[in-house]
């Protein structure tokens, strides 16, 4: 496996990282200012963040941050979000500040959902060959990541496949399908999976996620059972044009509402480490929350090869956290979610976004290998936390060594480094990770 140079602990960061560096200024991203994140020419000057090397995090001292957590707790305990100024001074505190910002975040999280945790799972229905062009998607129009690549999962084997997610302990089983919109017929078979999986588990919630909808699709996959439908923003408005071409942040938008106008639960978050900004960052979580998202995933970029992000290793574990206490304040009543890239990018520190966000994904994620699930459950053991709907009492916690076997990853290590391409699971002859 070959490994890409890092960069150095000291060049080539943003403000909100390491803003006393004393490296000179530097550009957000490099390469030619007149090329796009796929190296085409966009005829327009790229956006340069330059790294002040004097600012000491705007300004604020211990008693600020003290101050400014004080005052977001308040606001979360009671619903209502921080303002803009104060999200992004989260997102641009010190690394000192670090646990008392993910103290501060975990009391608005215990005060809506105590202990509790939900797992989900996820089931890719059909894999690869997506028309679009974001730039983050090892699926995407262009991509030669080597990932599975299958076209509509059957009924019986989707059903299948969400029942190893239930018996592994997940409360919401999701459905996605690569593409940039289902047809009428995709609805139809979706429905069917979805009346199939009602019928086995009616206390397991179905969220499907297909991309874009049209009138009534949404009223459809409502009336088969589902419960909620997922579409991510993914990013700031601003900044959306730089990581899709072949549609507009505006028909995100535009699908998350009329999911919800359908009743469908509205399921829709984000992806950090694409080369946002901090105002990226913020303006998206105020984008859901103004949307209503119940349900918000956080995803941290997985660079897979073969895709234009590729080699794009932006984060840092204490970055991540932040990321998460700020979308935590923002949208204080919501299922914040831990999704895709928190193995690679948290790695040892997954445990202290558990304090912060109330759901995780169980197993693999549509085209990369998550951790054991044994290791998640040993996890959520050791640090107290209540699975929802764990075998026994309602909110039972679990004990390390509940699951009986490991799976260990199967795929396809890629020359990023932590990224396995997923080889088991739907798609394939080999057991789920779940």
């Amino acid at each position: 496996m070959v490994s890409r140079p890092r960069r150095s602990p000291t060049c080539g960061r943003r403000p909100w990282r390491n803003p006393t560096t004393s490296c000179g200024p530097v550009t957000r991203r490099g390469g030619s200012p007149c090329q796009d994140r796929r190296g085409r020419g966009s005829g327009r000057a790229r956006r340069i963040v330059v790294v002040n090397p004097s600012s000491d995090h705007d300004g604020t001292g211990p008693a600020d941050v003290r101050d400014l957590l004080d005052t977001l707790v308040a606001r979360g305990l009671a619903g209502t979000a921080p303002t803009r100024a104060e999200a992004v001074a989260v997102l641009r505190t010190g690394d000192d500040d670090l646990l008392d910002v993910v103290a501060a975040a975990g009391r608005v999280r215990r005060h809506r959902f105590g202990r509790r945790v939900r797992l989900n799972y996820l089931v890719n229905l059909k894999s690869g060959l997506c028309p679009e062009d974001c730039t983050y998607c090892s699926q995407r129009l262009g991509s030669t990541a080597q990932v599975l690549k299958y076209s509509w999962l059957s009924t019986e084997d989707a059903v299948a496949a969400a029942r190893a997610g239930v018996d592994g302990g997940a409360r919401r089983v999701c459905l996605v399908a690569s593409g940039r919109g289902p047809s009428d017929r995709d609805v139809v078979r979706v429905s069917a999976m979805v009346d199939g999986i009602k019928r086995e588990h009616p206390d397991v919630e179905v969220c499907a996620c297909l991309g874009l909808l049209r009138d009534g699709q949404a009223e459809r996959l409502a009336a088969a059972g589902a419960d909620a439908y997922n579409h991510n923003l993914n990013t700031s408005e601003a900044t959306y044009a730089d990581i899709c071409t072949t549609h507009e942040y505006a028909d995100r938008v535009q699908t998350v509402a009329r999911a919800k106008g359908a009743g469908l639960s509205p399921c829709s978050g984000l992806i950090a480490g694409m080369g946002e900004s901090d105002q990226d960052l913020v303006d998206v979580a105020f984008a859901l929350r103004d949307l209503g998202a119940d349900s918000v995933p956080v995803n941290f970029l997985v660079p897979f090869d073969g895709t234009p992000l590729a080699g794009t290793w932006d984060l840092t574990p204490q970055q991540c956290l932040r990321i998460l206490a700020m979308v935590r304040f923002v949208c204080p009543t919501a299922e914040l979610r831990l999704a895709a890239g928190r193995e690679v990018h948290l790695r040892s520190l997954q445990p202290l976004a558990l304090e912060m966000v109330s759901s995780i994904f169980l197993g693999d994620y549509l085209t990369s290998e998550g951790q054991a699930a044994r290791a998640d459950l040993d996890m959520l053991a050791d640090g107290g936390f209540e699975v929802e709907g764990a075998r026994g009492a309602p909110g039972a916690r679990v004990t390390p060594g509940d699951r009986s076997e490991v799976r260990a990853p199967s795929g396809v290590p890629s020359s990023e480094p932590g990224v396995t391409v997923r080889r088991r699971g739907p798609g394939t002859a080999v057991a789920p990770n779940a």
